[in-house]
């Protein structure tokens, strides 16, 4: 049995695992779905790795699970705690020194996902709903939509990550091959630039928690079976 420990992206709401989360448990795993201080324009990178830190209590067994923007937190946690896997989904990849409002530019992000719209026809400009929600079934869109949009601070985009280098930690990265706002070839450059690694890919778009929940407990569920 392993801890899977879900970390969200921006807006660190536990909510964005619900789908999830029974899947892992009902796998025999015990399952941490983590809140971050998001709202809070005193947290930071730092504030946001106590959060999890905190929730972890005393568990052993743990295998980080980050989302998007939490490419950034949960590094932090791995040298801290003791931690056996490390799985990046549809994650931003920090270089030592780099602040997540830094990243967007550094990366050429913005570039890579006007290209990929050009590629599928689709209109330039970002649209959250187009975007993000674009394989999420309409009743989950709305339940989402229903909780309102999650504060997130400014501050952990100006603070840069603090690590020399990414921690000794086995790392595993999972990409939702329809994701709009990262596309999957930006992705695999990214993961081979910067951590030296090939990324496997699913079905699904950015949110694939809410998008795919079955196919992405199944396939984290078999990177602690192997």
């Amino acid at each position: 049995m392993a801890t899977f420990v879900l970390i969200p992206g921006a807006g660190g709401t536990a909510w964005y695992w619900h789908r999830v989360e029974p899947l892992l448990r009902g796998r025999g795993h015990d399952v941490v779905a983590v809140d971050l201080p998001a709202g809070d324009d005193a947290a930071g990178l730092a504030e946001y790795a106590d959060a999890v830190v905190a929730a972890i209590g005393d568990r052993t067994g743990l295998v980080l699970v980050a989302q998007s923007m939490a490419g950034f937190t949960a590094p932090l946690v791995c040298s801290r705690l003791d931690v056996d896997l490390l799985i990046l989904v549809n994650a931003m990849i920090p270089a030592p020194g780099e602040s997540p409002g830094d990243w967007w530019a550094n990366t050429g992000h913005e570039e890579a996902r006007v290209a990929q719209a050009r590629r599928d026809g689709r209109p330039e400009e970002f649209d959250a709903v187009a975007d993000f929600f674009h394989d999420v079934p309409a009743e989950v869109t709305a339940a989402a939509f229903a909780e309102g949009e999650p504060p997130q601070s400014g501050t952990p985009f100006a603070r840069p990550w603090p690590l020399k280098r990414w921690p000794d930690v086995p790392t595993r990265f999972l990409q939702g091959r329809d994701d709009r706002f990262f596309p999957l070839e930006f992705q695999r450059r990214l993961a081979r630039e910067r951590l030296g690694l090939a990324i496997d890919d699913m079905p699904g778009g950015h949110l694939v928690a809410l998008s795919h929940p079955e196919e992405l407990a199944r396939r984290l569920a078999s990177y602690v079976a192997t």
